[in-house]
Order: structure tokens, then C-alpha cells, then sequence
């Protein structure tokens, strides 16, 4: 069973994915996991794969939720993402990463998406 707060991450990362499909991504994979991590969301925007952060923040009162995907989130999604080519044999395909949000707005949720959102980060 799920929490409040689990739920509601469960809710915006489902939007998202109605999102990125209206928007033409081909969703690969959703919640990968490995022992470095997750991904939220592994997806194609044409020849392109994408690791996909979702954030979503019922107010504004911490900020934005792009502000949420801090250097060290970057740098362990960017670790498993790493770990999912070797893995997959997919290190030569091109890759990036996105950040979805999903912020209340007068009781609405409202959808933004963040292309290239950050560059690989491993130091």
C-alpha cells in the first residue's frame, strides 16, 4: 500500500508519461531500478534515449520542481543511467537527460518539460 506522498509521485510520474506519448516519446521502460538507483522514466524522442526525472510539488512554497533535481540527483541518475547502456550495449546510441514537472496551479496540475535538462555528471 501507498503512502500520501508515494501516491502523489505516482500520479504526476503517470502524467508525465501521458505527456511525453503526446509529445511522441516511445516509453522503453518506468521505475528502473538498479543497485546504483532509478530512473524515473527510459523513453525515445525519435532516435534519441532519454532517462526522464519527474518531479512534482503540490505548492509552490519549496519552489519549483526542476529545482529538486540537485548536482547529486544528477549525478546518480547519471551513474545508473551509465550502468542501463553498458548493460543494454547501447553506450555508442545518443542520450540525454529530461526533467518533467508537474506543479499545482489553482488546484490544476500543469506540465513542463525540461529537454537536456543537465549534462552527464560523474565527478
Amino acid at each position: 500500500m501507498l503512502n500520501q506522498r508515494q501516491e502523489f509521485g505516482k500520479v504526476g510520474e503517470e502524467l508525465a508519461v501521458a505527456y511525453l506519448k503526446k509529445k511522441g516519446y516511445k516509453i522503453i521502460e518506468q521505475n528502473y531500478r538498479n543497485k546504483l538507483g532509478e530512473i524515473d522514466i527510459i523513453a525515445k524522442d525519435h532516435k534519441t534515449l532519454v532517462f526522464v526525472e519527474v518531479k512534482s510539488r503540490k505548492s509552490a512554497r519549496l519552489g519549483h520542481p526542476k529545482e529538486a533535481v540537485t548536482y547529486k540527483k544528477q549525478r546518480k541518475i547519471s551513474m545508473v543511467a551509465l550502468s542501463y547502456l553498458k548493460s543494454t550495449r547501447q553506450l555508442e546510441t545518443r542520450a540525454r537527460f529530461d526533467v518533467v514537472t508537474i506543479s499545482n496551479i489553482n488546484g490544476q496540475p500543469r506540465v513542463e518539460i525540461f529537454n537536456n535538462a543537465f549534462d552527464l555528471a560523474y565527478s
